[in-house]
């Protein structure tokens, strides 16, 4: 199954936090004994060539790149031996964060969506076929803004591999096709300002390129 139409067709994209070791001490956090997860609303797409605004009250807008991964098949209690049947492709996503809002939400253990799920806070490329991915477990996720590399991690780093996370979800919630699932963000996020320009890749299978407003 194809789903090049997955932003208009999905109903969620679920988002998994500090699935990267390195990311999660960078961030000063404890590594996670289960998937950490919050939502986005799919308004907070951005297809290319649209540019990513800075919500109200953010005064530091931090980039974090992300595997994401496109639901093909509806299921619940989704067995993790054959998750990878649900997956029709793969996208490649940033998490744009409102930094300062996320340290207050956490410092003050308040929820993390108005750091996380304002419009253009999900700028995404072009749907990726499954095929494409030889091993998605293998897989570069590189970032670089101005030209000067910032993220080059590995979807082998990650502490819950996709499977897991499928089936995870899929006992909280229902997948649905066109649900995204956003798998964390290797180390090396950091700031973005107006004007900066943000090339990011998905291995040497695609390049996606947004502009800060």
């Amino acid at each position: 199954m194809s789903l090049p139409n997955f932003v208009e067709l999905g109903k969620k994209i679920v988002c998994v936090g500090r699935n990267y070791a390195e990311h999660a001490v960078e961030l000063g956090n404890k590594v996670p004994t289960e998937p950490l997860l919050f939502l986005k609303p799919t308004t907070a797409y951005l297809p290319e060539e649209n540019l990513i605004k800075m919500p109200p009250g953010c005064t530091d807008l931090h980039h974090e790149v992300e595997l994401g991964i496109v639901i093909g098949t509806k299921g619940s209690n989704i067995p993790e031996a054959s998750a990878m049947n649900y997956v029709c492709g793969y996208v490649l996503g940033l998490d744009m964060t409102a930094r300062n809002l996320h340290d207050a939400a956490k410092k003050n253990g308040h929820s993390w969506t108005l750091a996380k799920s304002f419009d253009t806070s999900c700028p995404i490329s072009k749907f990726v076929e499954k095929d494409c991915v030889k091993d998605v477990d293998n897989v570069r996720l590189l970032l670089s803004v101005n030209g000067d590399m910032r993220q080059d991690g590995n979807t082998s780093d990650m502490i819950f591999k996709i499977p897991t996370l499928i089936s995870y979800i899929s006992c909280l919630m229902t997948l649905e096709p066109g649900d995204v699932i956003l798998t964390g963000t290797p180390s090396g996020f950091g700031p973005v300002k107006s004007g900066d320009v943000i090339v990011a890749g998905l291995d040497q299978v695609l390049e996606m390129s947004f502009t800060v407003a």
